[in-house]
């Protein structure tokens, strides 16, 4: 995986010597909320904004000083850029009737799990920029420490996308659709799998009168000591020493089979892994000797 380099050299192959691109948005959700606020401060021009949603358009639009539209067949041409983040079963779709009107210039999208081959019918410039972050339109993000990993169909193109992320973000990696597909997959595991967790967690809290808030130092210390330690080594827990006495005791308390079974299948596997990790540490240990 490559860490691009930022320089000037980038702004070379962007449209005007400024660095400063003119983009229009396809999508008006979380990420594309995030991503037009985020390139609209560092100075480019977001010119029109497109969602299905009269009022997504809207309101995005107004906060990035754009044109908001609800019929595709009434964007222009005019811009550098143009960024589709929409959900993947409509991607295609978009890409295909927009390419009927608008020629020759920079097509991306923002997904994790689709390959830039998506565009490779409909357009000549295209690539992909996915901001690794969980995103909500009501919490704006800084995207200075998000990790944005880029993709495109050719030199000059690439150039383009790196300068545009390069504006936003101080972690540029040039990664393929392949490997990125990889990638969100383990972000679903790191993210939207764990805070589900955390709302099995509120859910058995609130039945007893508990407040969540209780679990928070808990969740950050976790969260924090992954910065300290690799992810195996910060495991505790009945389930590392597989602790049957206690684990029984949780599986009587768990009156839904979904749960029973999540519960059962994290313990098996978190056990399988430490079994895992301490083979390996013997092994290593053998090996030295």
């Amino acid at each position: 995986m490559l860490r691009v380099n930022l320089s000037a050299f980038f702004c070379i192959f962007a449209h005007i010597n400024s660095c400063i691109l003119e983009i229009s948005f396809i999508g008006a959700g979380n990420l594309a909320t995030n991503l037009a606020h985020a390139l609209y401060h560092a100075g480019h021009h977001i010119l029109q904004v497109y969602s299905r949603t009269q009022h997504s358009a809207e309101v995005l639009a107004e906060a990035v000083e754009a044109e908001p539209l609800t019929d595709l067949g009434l964007m222009t041409d005019n811009a550098d850029v143009y960024i589709f983040s929409v959900t993947d079963r409509v991607l295609e779709e978009l890409i295909k009737e927009l390419a009927e009107t608008v020629k020759g210039k920079v097509f991306l999208h923002t997904a994790g799990s689709i390959p830039m081959r998506v565009f490779e019918p409909y357009a000549e410039r295209f690539g992909v920029l996915y901001p690794m972050q969980t995103f909500s339109k009501t919490t704006l993000v800084d995207f200075a420490d998000i990790p944005c990993f880029i993709e495109a169909s050719d030199s000059a193109t690439f150039a383009v996308i790196s300068n545009l992320a390069g504006t936003v973000s101080r972690q540029i990696y040039e990664m393929d659709s392949d490997r990125r597909r990889y990638l969100h997959l383990a972000a679903v595991f790191a993210c939207n799998f764990t805070n589900h967790c955390y709302a099995i967690a509120e859910e058995m809290l609130r039945c007893h009168q508990i407040p969540f808030e209780v679990m928070l130092p808990l969740i950050d210390r976790t969260a924090q000591k992954i910065h300290e330690l690799s992810p195996q080594e910060s495991q505790t827990g009945p389930a590392v020493r597989f602790d049957t006495n206690v684990m029984d005791k949780h599986l009587q308390l768990l009156d839904d089979q979904m749960t029973r079974s999540i519960y059962e299948l994290m313990s098996e596997d978190i056990h399988r892994y430490a079994t895992s990790n301490s083979n390996s540490r013997v092994e290593t240990e053998e090996n030295l000797k």
